[in-house]
């Protein structure tokens, strides 16, 4: 069988009861701000801005990377150009944009 004897007062019920009453008030105030429907859509906001961030960190790094990389092919240890790597390149480069300028001013003779 249970102890039901209760040594208290009902001073000290009625205070338990009011400190009770007092938590379950504020936990109920914390449970309506967070279904309530502008935080709900506030940490929506916030979770995708921090995901965004952290993809569009993580992409400046990886093209930091690249930029590097490259840049260690067309350039030597001390700064200087690597000229056995900048010339056909760039005779590349020429040849492409000649033969886009060519193309583009026989379209327009048509």
């Amino acid at each position: 069988m249970a102890d039901t004897s209760d040594t208290r007062t009902p001073a000290q019920i009625e205070a338990d009861i009011k400190r009770r009453r007092a938590v379950l008030a504020e936990t109920l105030d914390e449970i309506g701000v967070r279904v309530h429907p502008k935080t709900i859509v506030g940490d929506a906001k916030a979770k995708v801005a921090a995901d965004v961030d952290r993809t569009l960190g993580r992409a400046y790094v990886q093209v930091n990377r690249v930029v590097s990389e490259v840049r260690a092919q067309f350039v030597d240890d001390e700064g200087a150009p690597r000229m056995e790597r900048v010339l056909p390149v760039a005779l590349v480069a020429v040849g492409v944009v000649g033969l886009l300028a060519l193309s583009g001013s026989r379209r327009r003779k048509r």
